[in-house]
């Protein structure tokens, strides 16, 4: 009988040195399955009495996920391993959601199955109608999304035990299903229009832009091109890794909030014009060119670090290379306008920029290429989407990502409450005065 023990292999570390008192302190080192190596420094504190300084948290791992890999470097994003682009050609959205939720995608009857509970979920409570009234029409759409978002939690007793499993599930089919029918709520509601029942014989995509634009008076065709654009867009925006609105999901998840109230929070965060308001600021970047021979103009002011003048649309947070996401946008891009046979100035002089801006050195050198705001705004706008529902659209791509990392976080034994530290420049203890002798 063999009773050798089997030998370990060694824990690899990175030594921190403090200079003050020459202490070293071995920290461990975590490999994920691809990407940069982490070193884990969940006991830094209690060992050395120290913080790290991460503002932005640009270079901190906040928790570990399963769901999409990104590398910025290199262009790559993935899904559970399979790449963006050919889940957008190959795929359908509500297969990515599947995906994202369940790690897998579905087979024949899985897919039937999921599709199926999804587009029973897309009716909303008939009370919620009544809701709407308590906005003003001219309000910001992503305002209306924010309250009517969190409200469901008001409506939906059922799914908010957290602990349960089958509840989370069903939150979840609620989110997925029912956000398009909210975000065309929002836009009838703003332009004085009936709201239009979800139709189940409809796909997800071709029901959303029925409830969006259809009216009772007369039939709404729907082009096959417009429901595909539709469906690449939501797949391309479903999940993209720890950004600012996922963060702030799963921070308020830390605290056992429920799943309507979370995604609530990621939609406000979601409206900055930094995250997702940025396929917004590119049009009303265009609108600021006006003309064709003006962008020699504005690409000199972007060039200049005293300018204040950004061009939108151009380059990304984590990409130093080609947005992986835009190739694809750019040719739905083109496939839409076809369609639409549109003449828009301002999509032209979209077309024209991107024309200039891929030949000029300066944004090739800087590896500036166009993003995937860049075009998912054009393709909006040419669709009939007003400037300011670009968010919300987002927002509906977005919701399953939110989900699917939440539900992610709460199934993780070593889960707690957020709660980021600071490095503290106030004043230090001092004394009272009182006020007759403040001066």
């Amino acid at each position: 009988m063999n009773t050798a023990v089997p030998q370990q292999k060694p824990q690899k570390t990175v030594t921190l040195i403090d200079n003050e008192t020459g202490k070293k302190f071995d920290l461990p080192i975590i490999d994920g399955s691809t990407g940069p190596r982490v070193i884990d420094i969940r006991k830094l504190y209690a060992e050395t009495g120290m913080f790290t300084y991460d503002p932005g948290f640009t270079s901190t791992a906040a928790c570990d996920s399963g769901l999409t890999y990104i590398d910025g470097d290199k262009g790559i994003l993935l899904h559970r391993g399979y790449s963006i682009k050919e889940l957008a050609l190959k795929s359908d959205f509500l297969e990515v959601c599947h995906l994202l939720l369940n790690g897998e995608l579905p087979n024949k009857q899985q897919k039937d199955e999921f599709v199926n509970t999804v587009t029973r979920h897309t009716m909303v409570h008939e009370q919620m109608q009544f809701f709407f009234r308590g906005f003003r029409r001219d309000s910001h759409p992503m305002a209306v999304m924010v309250g009517t978002v969190g409200a469901l939690s008001a409506f939906y007793h059922d799914s908010l035990n957290i602990d349960d499993p089958r509840q989370r599930e069903i939150a979840a089919f609620r989110l997925i299903a029912k956000m398009p029918t909210i975000a065309a709520m929002v836009y009838k509601y703003s332009i004085g229009q009936p709201f239009m029942y979800p139709r189940n014989d409809l796909s997800y995509s071709e029901n959303f832009l029925y409830m969006t634009f259809a009216v009772p008076s007369e039939p709404y065709k729907i082009s096959p091109i417009l429901a595909r654009a539709m469906d690449r867009i939501l797949i391309l925006h479903a999940d993209h890794e720890q950004n600012a609105s996922t963060s702030t999901v799963r921070l308020a998840g830390s605290s056992r909030a429920n799943p309507f109230a979370c995604i609530a929070s990621g939609i406000a965060s979601l409206w900055g014009p930094a995250h997702g308001g940025a396929n917004e600021a590119v049009l009303f970047m265009l609108k600021e060119i006006g003309d064709k021979s003006r962008i020699p103009e504005y690409i000199k002011r972007s060039k200049d670090k005293n300018d204040s003048f950004r061009l939108m649309g151009f380059g990304h947070r984590v990409y130093k290379n080609y947005d992986p996401r835009a190739e694809i946008m750019r040719d739905t891009c083109y496939e839409v306008l076809g369609e639409l046979g549109i003449k828009d100035p301002l999509l032209e002089l979209a077309m024209e920029l991107e024309k200039i801006a891929l030949k000029d050195d300066y944004f090739i050198e800087k590896k500036l290429y166009p993003n995937v705001d860049f075009y998912s705004g054009i393709i909006l706008r040419a669709m009939g989407f007003p400037t300011n529902m670009f968010t919300v659209l987002f927002a509906v791509a977005r919701t399953v990502g939110w989900i699917s990392q939440w539900n992610e976080m709460i199934q993780e034994p070593t889960q707690k409450i957020g709660r980021p530290r600071q490095l503290y420049t106030g004043p230090v203890e001092r004394p009272f005065t009182p006020l007759d002798r403040r001066k």
